[in-house]
C-alpha cells in the first residue's frame, strides 16, 4: 500500500487509504504515520468501509470507529464514516468519535453508497447532513446517462451550503466524475492507475488530469462526447481532446455509454452538450429525432456527427465520407476512377456515396452479393460478385468490414490473387497494421491505414464544432502513439503469459527472482525498440 501510495504522487498529494482492504489495519498505521510524516506535502483520507456496508472490514461498528480514530492521530486529514455507521453508532460512541477528530485535526466525512442505482439523492444527502460531517459524500451507481443528471444537479444545489461530493459509478457515470468538481464538489475520485479501480467506472489519475483537465474545467467550458455502446476503448476523446488543447479551445470530450438514442439525447439537451461523436448502432437510431439533417447524411441514411445550434435544435452530419474521400484526393483524381469497396454495412455506405458524389466509377463486393446490389442501387453505384474479384483490376481497393480488426476472427475479406489495384485503403485502425495493410505492403502496394480515415473524420467534426482549422498532425500523432503504446502492451502481456505457461508445463524451468530482473530489464528495452 505504501509503495502504491509514493507511486500516486507523481499525479497527486490527495490520497485515500482504504484500510478496509488490509487484514490488519491496526498493524498498518504506525507505517502511515511514518509516511505521512516524511510527506507533509500529502492530505490522506482514511476510509474503513464494513462488510455490511460495501466494505472489506469484517470487524465490529466500535472496532471501525477506533481504526478511523487512530488514522486520524496518524495524521490523516479527513476520515470516511458510512452514514449507515454513524445512524448505528449511540450518541456517546458519536460524541467521543468526533471530539477525538477534532483533537487531531481530522475532519469528518459521512458517505453514503447505493451500489445498484440512482435514486433519492436528496434524501441520502439528509442522512448525511443530520450529523453535521465537514463533507456529504453522496455516490450512486449510473444505470443510465441521464443519471450523471441527478448527481450533478445534487452537487450544484448542496455546494452553495456544505462541502459536497458526489458521484456515479459505472461506465456511464464517468460524466460525473469529471464534471463533478466543475458543478462545485469539493473533490472526486480516481484510481491509481488502469486496472487498480476501487469502484466500478474509476478511470486513472493521469487520464482525469492530462486526458480530461478535470481540474482545469470551468463553468466556460464546452463539453462535447463520443457515444456509443461499447465505448470505453474509444480514442475519440484522446483524438479530440489534443486537438482542444493545441488550439487553445476550452473544450472537453468525453465517452458516453449510450444504450438508446433517447439516453443519449436526454443527457445531450439537459446538460447541455455542445456536439456528439456518435457511432453504431446509434448512428441510424438518432436520425428521427434530428432538426437538420446535411443532405449528404440524409441520403446515407446514418449520422455520425450531431452539434447543438445556439438555439437548442439537432443538426446531423457524416463525416465518415470526408474520412475516406479526403486521403484518397490527396493520392489520385477520382473523377473516373474505377474503386472497389468490400463491405455494405454502414461505413460502406459512407464510402460508396462520397466516392460516386466525386465521380468515381464504384463497385461494391459482399459475401452477401443482396446487400451489396441493395446498396449499389442507392448510391448508384454497381455491384459486383466476389468471383469476379480475381478478374477486374481497380485503381483503389477500400475495405469496410472489421476484418483484422482488434480481437476480430474474421478471415482477410480479399484473397491474394484478388488484390489487383493501385492503392489499398484499409479503414480499420486498431492495430495499425492488419493482415490487409500486411499483404499490400508485401506486394508493394501504397496503403491508406485506418487511422488517416479516423483522423480525417475527426479533423471535420473537429470544424464542425468549433469553426476553427483542425490541428491534424498533432491529432494524427496522439493516436498513433497511443496505438503503438497498446500493441506494445499486448505484446508483453502475450510474452508474459506464454513464459507463466511454459513454467507451469515444466516447474523445472522455474528462475529465480534475479533471474527475473534481468529478463524485464532486457524486455523493457526490446519494448522500447519495438
Amino acid at each position: 500500500m505504501l509503495a502504491r501510495a509514493e507511486f500516486a504522487l507523481k499525479d497527486t498529494k490527495f490520497l485515500e487509504f482504504r484500510l478496509d482492504s488490509l487484514n490488519s489495519p491496526t498493524a498498518f498505521l504506525p507505517k502511515l504515520k511514518a509516511f505521512l510524516f516524511s510527506h507533509p506535502e500529502v492530505t490522506a483520507i482514511a476510509t474503513c468501509r464494513r462488510v455490511a456496508n460495501g466494505g472489506s472490514f469484517a470487524g465490529t461498528l466500535a472496532e471501525e470507529l477506533t481504526i478511523l480514530l487512530k488514522a486520524a492521530r496518524a495524521g490523516c486529514g479527513i476520515v470516511d464514516l458510512e452514514v449507515e455507521s454513524a445512524e448505528e453508532a449511540s450518541p456517546e460512541q458519536l460524541k467521543k468519535f468526533r471530539t477525538g477528530l477534532r483533537t487531531a485535526g481530522t475532519e469528518l466525512l459521512v458517505s453514503y453508497h447505493d451500489f445498484s442505482k440512482t435514486r433519492r439523492l436528496e434524501h441520502a444527502a439528509e442522512r448525511i447532513a443530520a450529523f453535521a460531517p465537514d463533507y456529504i459524500k453522496v455516490v450512486s451507481t449510473a444505470q443510465t446517462l441521464a443519471d450523471n443528471l441527478a448527481v450533478l444537479q445534487l452537487i450544484e444545489s448542496r455546494a452553495v451550503s456544505a462541502r459536497v461530493v458526489g458521484i456515479a459509478m459505472g461506465e456511464e457515470g464517468l460524466v460525473s466524475r469529471v464534471l463533478g468538481v466543475r458543478e462545485g464538489a469539493a473533490f472526486t475520485f480516481a484510481s491509481l492507475e488502469d486496472g487498480s479501480e476501487t469502484a466500478p467506472g474509476q478511470v486513472s489519475a493521469h487520464t482525469l488530469k492530462k486526458l480530461y483537465r478535470a481540474d482545469k474545467l470551468n463553468a466556460e467550458t464546452r463539453v462535447f462526447g463520443v457515444a456509443g455502446n461499447p465505448i470505453r476503448h474509444s480514442l475519440s476523446p484522446l483524438l479530440h481532446n489534443t486537438a482542444f488543447q493545441h488550439e487553445g479551445v476550452n473544450a472537453v470530450l468525453l465517452p458516453l455509454k449510450a444504450k438508446s438514442a433517447a439516453d443519449l439525447l436526454a443527457l445531450v439537451l439537459e446538460l447541455p452538450i455542445c456536439g456528439v461523436a456518435v457511432t453504431m448502432p446509434l448512428k441510424l437510431e438518432v436520425m428521427a429525432s434530428l432538426d437538420h439533417i446535411d443532405p449528404l447524411a440524409a441520403r446515407i441514411g446514418a449520422c455520425n456527427t450531431l452539434r447543438v445550434t445556439a438555439d437548442g435544435k439537432l443538426a446531423g452530419y457524416n463525416t465518415d465520407v470526408f474520412g475516406v474521400v479526403e486521403p484518397l484526393k490527396r493520392r489520385m483524381k477520382l473523377a473516373g476512377a474505377r474503386i472497389a469497396v468490400l463491405g455494405a454495412g454502414g461505413a460502406a455506405r459512407a464510402a460508396v456515396f462520397g466516392l460516386v458524389d466525386a465521380g468515381a466509377e464504384v463497385f461494391v463486393v459482399n459475401r452477401t452479393h443482396e446487400n451489396a446490389v441493395a446498396l449499389a442501387r442507392a448510391a448508384k453505384a454497381k455491384a459486383l460478385k466476389h468471383e469476379q474479384l480475381a478478374k477486374q483490376s481497380f485503381d483503389a481497393i477500400v475495405n469496410s468490414t472489421p476484418c483484422g480488426m482488434k480481437d476480430s476472427n474474421q478471415a482477410m475479406p480479399i484473397k491474394e490473387n484478388e488484390l489487383n489495384a493501385g492503392l489499398v485503403f484499409e479503414m480499420v485502425y486498431n492495430p495499425l497494421e492488419t493482415p490487409l495493410v500486411k499483404l499490400a505492403r508485401s506486394r508493394g502496394i501504397p496503403v491508406i491505414t485506418g487511422l488517416e480515415m479516423f483522423v480525417q473524420q475527426g479533423a471535420r467534426q473537429f470544424e464542425i464544432w468549433t469553426g476553427k482549422k483542425p490541428p491534424e498532425e498533432a491529432m494524427r500523432h496522439a493516436v498513433e502513439q497511443e496505438l503503438k503504446r497498446r500493441a506494445r502492451e499486448d505484446w508483453l502481456k502475450t510474452d508474459v503469459v506464454a513464459s507463466y505457461d511454459a513454467i507451469k508445463a515444466d516447474p523445472s524451468r522455474a528462475i529465480s527472482m534475479k533471474e527475473i530482473r534481468v529478463r524485464l530489464a532486457a524486455l523493457r528495452k526490446s519494448v522500447a525498440r519495438r
